[in-house]
């Protein structure tokens, strides 16, 4: 049978049953030059993401959390195809998205979008609510005139807001406003993926957990699959399906957020969890406080095997020779040599 370019959108565009994959990463790596600021020339290279694999099923989310650097939200834009990975695989719908030019990429655009985390920011300030939302419908050619206006309309009250707001403009929203609209503008596709960005980590408490609600009832709603980045543990445990914990630009651990919850693996993660805020006051100080002596390393030049040992209290001559992967049948697996009792 012959592939088409129409054949290839409407198989990406048929929705997948929950639980099917939709999204495979494997070794992706992204890496930046570092260049003198005279000369231009290259000095180093700093290694962002250095070689994960991870997967995303239909109707799921993967929460993707580690301290700040680490490489998350560099990965969500190299799935997007915003920025340019130095090597790996993407898989969306079983097509390589890395090795596909400009053109062919066209068609999975519609179905992978992207919410920032800055609400203040992320919106044209220039442009009504209106045509913010409506302005992916219409480069796509998916509606004009009277359905247009309708789509927005109904796309404002998905996200809980009134079509009468589209004629105003972002600086007449709260914060929490703006998010809606920019959770709107990326549905406005009809999405089968979202990156969330950090999504309400610029957020008032209380609002936080109005937009994470949102994105849990949009996502049974809608059948939406969520790599949803953050660096707030307790946020990323609630909306979480399973997680992939990262550090210095590769992935330490993953299991479901009751699996890491409850019996976390490797010693950062337990690092991450100790740091949690606990809301019983009966429970305060119960757990060990963890405390990770010294500064991250350098992502452009990496420690030798393990990259956490040079914070690790259980490192060993081991760790610094060969590092740690991610092998494992389970769906809780830690790259670590000395793994904490599952």
């Amino acid at each position: 049978m012959t592939v088409t370019k129409t054949s290839v959108a409407n198989d990406i565009h048929a929705r997948l049953e929950p639980g099917e994959e939709l999204l495979r990463v494997e070794d992706l790596a992204v890496e930046f030059p570092i260049r003198s600021t005279i000369l231009r020339r290259t000095l180093g290279t700093v290694k962002a993401v250095a070689g994960i694999s991870f997967d995303l099923r239909a109707g799921e989310t993967l929460g993707m959390v580690g301290e700040s650097g680490c490489g998350k939200s560099t990965t969500g834009l190299a799935v997007l195809r915003l920025i340019e990975a130095s090597g790996g695989s993407i898989s969306f719908h079983g097509h390589n998205l890395a090795a596909m030019g400009e053109a062919e990429l066209r068609p999975f655009r519609r179905e992978m979008q992207i919410v920032l985390q800055d609400p203040y920011s992320s919106l044209d300030p220039r442009l009504t609510v209106r045509s913010i939302i409506g302005e992916p419908i219409r480069v796509h050619g998916m509606a004009e005139g009277k359905a247009l206006r309708e789509r927005v309309d109904q796309l404002l009250e998905l996200v809980g807001l009134r079509p009468e707001h589209g004629s105003r403009f972002p600086h007449e929203f709260s914060g929490g406003q703006r998010q809606r609209i920019g959770i709107a503008r990326a549905l406005s596709l009809g999405p089968q993926l979202l990156v969330l960005d950090e999504p309400v980590s610029a957020l008032d408490v209380s609002i936080q957990a109005q937009i994470v609600n949102l994105l849990e009832r949009l996502q049974s709603e809608l059948n939406l699959a969520y790599l949803f980045i953050a660096h707030d543990l307790s946020v990323v445990n609630h909306i979480s399906d399973r997680i992939a914990v990262m550090y210095l630009g590769r992935i330490v651990e993953v299991g479901t957020s009751d699996e890491l919850k409850t019996s976390p693996r490797h010693p950062y993660t337990r690092a991450l969890l100790s740091a949690v805020p606990v809301p019983d006051p009966t429970r305060r100080g119960l757990g060990r406080r963890i405390v990770l002596e010294g500064d991250v390393p350098s992502p452009a030049s990496p420690p030798t095997g393990c990259r956490f040992r040079t914070r690790c209290w259980k490192a060993q001559d081991i760790c610094a020779e060969i590092e740690p992967t991610l092998d494992g049948v389970s769906t809780h697996i830690a790259a670590c040599h000395f793994p904490e009792s599952a």
